[in-house]
């Protein structure tokens, strides 16, 4: 239960949403691209970004000195779900 708990408190909020919908629609982009897209600072989105890879609902790769994002494949259905409807 505390688990869900997190995971919603998570997408609760609205620059984390636009995130989500972001990578819904580009399959993967960089912290910058994702900054521009949703008109935050790099340093914000960052932290919106962190909260969502800890809890397993986006990935991450480090190509060269950029870090790339995208939906992550281990889903928890509540987000499968959310993704449907965003």
């Amino acid at each position: 239960m505390k688990e869900l708990e997190k995971v919603l408190k998570a997408l609760a909020n609205k620059r984390r949403l636009a995130i989500l919908k972001h990578l819904k629609y580009n399959r993967e982009a960089s912290v910058g691209e994702i900054a521009r897209s949703i008109n935050l600072s790099f340093k914000a989105t960052s932290k919106h970004l962190a909260i969502l890879t800890a809890l397993d609902i986006i990935e991450k790769e480090q190509r060269s000195l950029q870090m790339f994002y995208a939906i992550s494949k281990n889903q928890k259905s509540i987000v499968r779900h959310l993704f449907s409807i965003l």
